[in-house]
């Protein structure tokens, strides 16, 4: 990650800097991270689980988000920008330029991000109550990891890869990983 040109931000100045920059910019107590561009397959992925859970939620109170919108982690005083998020919240739905409340985050990992994305990025997702799934997606290995959130609050991961079909407990959907890595080119 690249540190924007101002070394320090408060969330309501980097909210109002962030709406003027060409890019995307992350925001973790009081420091902001230039965006790098992902890469084709990446893009590839994020759209096909975005599209998966966009035609499970119809007639639905919940929406699926790519990654444009901001996510905000009032505990880390963070914004981050997730590959692709479900929120079921209605104060949500009030807000055009960021969520709080989301359901589910995913995460498709890239050689730069892989160990904060697994790391310090899942450990400030953790603090959000309404979360019940943090999905982790490795496109080499074709393989997802998704921790549930459990009743005592603790994260139970799922592992899926082969011929497995993903589920999306908290939501109520599942996909097959073959949808999910559609149009990716065997490694």
């Amino acid at each position: 990650m690249q540190t924007a040109e101002q070394l320090r931000f408060n969330a309501e100045e980097y909210l109002t800097w962030e709406e003027r920059q060409a890019e995307k910019h992350e925001f973790v107590a009081g420091e902001v991270f230039a965006m790098v561009g992902a890469r084709q397959d990446h893009v590839v992925v994020s759209g096909n689980i975005f599209a998966g859970l966009k035609q499970g939620l119809r007639g639905t109170p919940c929406r699926a988000y790519i990654s444009d919108l901001k996510l905000h982690v009032e505990a880390a005083d963070a914004f981050f920008y997730p590959d692709v998020m479900v929120s079921c919240h209605p104060d949500d739905l009030k807000n055009q330029h960021y969520i709080s409340h989301p359901t589910l985050i995913v995460e498709v990992l890239s050689d730069t991000t892989a160990a904060y994305d697994r790391g310090g990025k899942f450990a400030a997702y953790r603090s959000l109550e309404s979360l019940q799934e943090y999905v982790i997606v490795d496109i080499d290995a074709r393989r997802v990891e998704c921790f549930r959130r459990t009743a005592d609050n603790d994260w139970l991961l799922h592992d899926y890869h082969g011929d497995a079909d993903c589920e999306f407990q908290s939501l109520g959907i599942s996909f097959s990983l073959a949808d999910m890595f559609e149009d990716i080119e065997p490694v």
